[in-house]
């Protein structure tokens, strides 16, 4: 006896509103972290290296462009690339809680870890069935 399993469909997703707000706030800390290799640390003053910068750049670029694909398009692999890409940009920015750097700029990497946090909890949160 013999069993198949159901074949996988790949049809796209059909977001719900908490995906879209998801999405779109993903796209935008994906904006505003796009610039961070052209504002580099000013000198004298300790800030991460330019390498860790382009990364930023280079990964907000990708999860930007990932974003507007599954929101265009529906596309599941493109949210998760989103996701991804943006989860790596914030472990960027966590040793700023170890070293000795203003308390404001602490504040900011903790508003950027709930912000992600927050966008990748309703990325992944299930689509509407179509």
């Amino acid at each position: 006896m013999t069993t198949t399993a159901p074949a996988a469909t790949s049809t796209p997703a059909t977001w719900s509103t908490k995906n879209k707000v998801g999405l779109g706030i993903a796209i935008f800390y994906a904006l505003t972290n796009l610039p961070s290799a052209f504002m580099p640390t000013p000198n004298g003053e300790d800030g991460p290296p330019m390498a860790i910068l382009w990364v930023c750049t280079v990964l907000a670029a990708v999860a930007l462009v990932a974003g507007v694909m599954a929101w265009r398009t529906g596309s599941r692999p493109a949210a998760r690339l989103t996701a991804a890409s943006l989860i790596i940009v914030t472990l960027t920015s966590l040793p700023a809680f170890f070293v000795d750097v203003p308390a404001a700029l602490k504040v900011l990497v903790a508003a950027g870890v709930v912000v992600t946090v927050v966008f990748t909890v309703l990325i992944f949160s299930p689509a509407k069935r179509g």
